[in-house]
């Protein structure tokens, strides 16, 4: 069977299809013409900002307040987590093949059969092919050149100088003669700073001023490289805050809004051009082993994700991750044994998520104990964890240890402890602290916030904030008329109360119906909430009834009479 190729897929796979297996259900509120598709939480809720809209032509979608359009391919490759064959590192165009083959129900045998990207399988990053044009703080003219590439980002100038090491224009010719230039962020090994690995890409504004192209440069080693703004320009052992973001522009707009707070003698601000992998994190863990990790990513669920997966490859953890079609993450950690965790992500909180991995987060002032601790091997350790913990419970015991004493042994028990586990495991994890600090709520990423460009909010749509069921069933019952209020409250009704809480049952029975048979968003609680308005109007019908039939017999007997 011959291999198939990109156009291949393109041809035979639908993106809707593609949006589906990524876990996004149809949004049926917003109509076919356009379709849209969302995420939905563990409970079955709409989450907020998490919305692909099928472009016109069908072929492609995009997720709004951005224009920029993904096809099946680009789809896959941008958002691989999305997908059950992701694996932290894997080539993205593997990804590509596993994917689209399933979908095809196209049987894979080899390991080595890949797709046949129409470009020609790049050579390693050569920098000699550009012409480079560095930002030189005291020439006027040589800064104005980067304008045109910051304006639009809203990055000052006072920025641009405090990164000018790390970032260039640069100038390509291509085969047919034409050059072209991009604002680039050059990517370099953590252990091998000096030598240059690849560039991450940015083009210049086009007259609606959004950049046509971001990328990375043909060749580039974005696998183990990273870009690394070094203001200080220290070696990296000396850091003791490292940053990390998914784009060097985000890394510049944090630095911007956050100058005042920033200690730049002592930190450095790292980003990985994109989705990271676990070689981007190992290579600059091991070089910055007791610093302090502050996760910037976006406030996007992928953002998170990789908030995770870092805090995992810091703990020295083996394991691979992805998101399931319910929006759960799924972490299978192969460190000790084999485990599967099930994480919900939505609401989002980086602590507890991590707790529930067994990810400890020590205090700053244990940190140094663990350290020494660990000097003293194994075999040591293990005799003196014994003692002193003992020594501890009887200490909690006798009545005579104050609380102080008890607190500090306990710590010390602790460093102990960890620092057994952490000689136990192959590859010693890092042991500095990790801070969880994405951009302000309501903000995808740094840049957004420095420019003010909020995400799409739901006070837009209010119905997608969530399905309830309580308020689309009143709406739909608003325009019949009402049961008397004065007679709900004494109990005695008339025949224009019975025809007016039979036009509700019936209406209401229609409307449940129709959410029932067809997928129209509505979470379990919303259901409740109208089956708990059905039994009401039920329970009104027949108050009014035994109402109406009393009023009768005593008309009837009176008439007798």
């Amino acid at each position: 069977m011959s291999e198939l190729t990109y156009e291949d897929f393109k041809q035979r796979i639908n993106i809707q299809e593609v949006l589906q297996d990524a876990g996004y259900r149809l949004n049926r509120k917003d109509g076919i013409r356009y379709p849209s598709y969302v995420r939905l939480d563990s409970n079955g809720r709409r989450i907020r900002g998490d919305k692909f809209i099928v472009t016109r032509n069908g072929l492609c979608c995009f997720q709004p307040p951005e224009q920029r359009n993904y096809n099946i391919i680009s789809f896959i490759k941008e958002h691989p987590h999305f997908f059950a064959e992701y694996t932290p590192g894997m080539s993205k165009d593997r990804l590509v093949n596993l994917v689209c083959n399933r979908l095809l129900n196209q049987p894979m045998t080899e390991r080595n059969t890949r797709v046949l990207d129409p470009e020609k399988h790049n050579s390693p990053f050569n920098a000699g092919d550009y012409e480079w044009q560095s930002f030189d703080r005291g020439n006027w003219e040589s800064q104005k050149k980067f304008y045109p590439y910051f304006k639009n980002r809203g990055i000052n100038l006072a920025t641009q100088r405090l990164f000018a090491d790390s970032f260039f224009l640069t100038t390509k010719q291509r085969t047919d003669g034409k050059r072209y230039t991009n604002l680039s962020f050059l990517l370099v090994l953590p252990g091998k700073p000096d030598e240059k690995v690849g560039l991450e890409e940015r083009s210049r504004p086009n007259q609606e001023g959004k950049m046509v192209y971001k990328g990375m440069a043909a060749g580039s080693n974005a696998t183990q490289g990273i870009w690394i703004g070094n203001p200080g320009h220290l070696a990296l052992p000396e850091v003791r805050n490292v940053y990390w973001f998914e784009s060097a522009l985000d890394a510049m707009a944090f630095c911007q809004l956050n100058a005042s707070k920033l200690n730049m003698e002592d930190s450095v601000f790292v980003s990985t051009g994109g989705s990271p992998s676990q070689q981007q994190f190992k290579g600059m863990i091991a070089e910055t082993s007791t610093a302090t990790h502050h996760l910037c990513f976006d406030r996007d669920r992928a953002g998170q994700v990789f908030a995770i997966n870092f805090a995992l490859t810091h703990a020295g953890r083996e394991f691979s991750s992805y998101l399931s079609k319910a929006g759960n993450l799924i972490v299978q950690d192969c460190s000790e044994g084999y485990q599967r965790h099930e994480i919900a992500m939505e609401p989002f909180d980086f602590k507890k998520v991590t707790a529930s991995l067994g990810i400890d987060t020590l205090k700053p002032d244990l940190e140094d104990a663990v350290l020494k601790y660990m000097k003293m091997g194994d075999g040591y350790l293990q005799e003196m964890y014994m003692n002193r913990r003992d020594n501890y419970e009887t200490s909690r015991t006798d009545g005579v240890t104050n609380k102080e004493e008890l607190e500090k042994m306990g710590n010390d028990l602790h460093a102990i402890s960890k620092a057994l586990q952490m000689l136990s495991r192959s590859g010693t994890p890092a042991m500095g602290s990790i801070i969880y600090e994405p951009a302000a709520e309501g903000y995808k990423d740094w840049n957004d916030q420095l420019l003010d460009k909020r995400m799409e909010t739901e006070e837009k749509e209010p119905d997608d904030r969530e399905v309830s069921g309580k308020a689309t069933l009143n709406r739909a019952l608003s325009d019949l008329p009402e049961i008397n209020p004065e007679h709900i409250r004494t109990g005695l009704y008339d025949e224009a109360d019975y025809e007016a809480v039979r036009k509700r049952i019936e209406r209401a029975e229609k409307i449940v119906q129709s959410f029932e048979i067809n997928d129209r968003g509505m979470p379990d609680k919303g259901f409740q909430e109208m089956y708990e308005i059905q039994e009401e109007l039920a329970r009104l019908e027949t108050d009014i009834t035994n109402s109406l039939s009393g009023m009768r017999e005593e008309y009837q007997s009176r008439f007798h009479r």
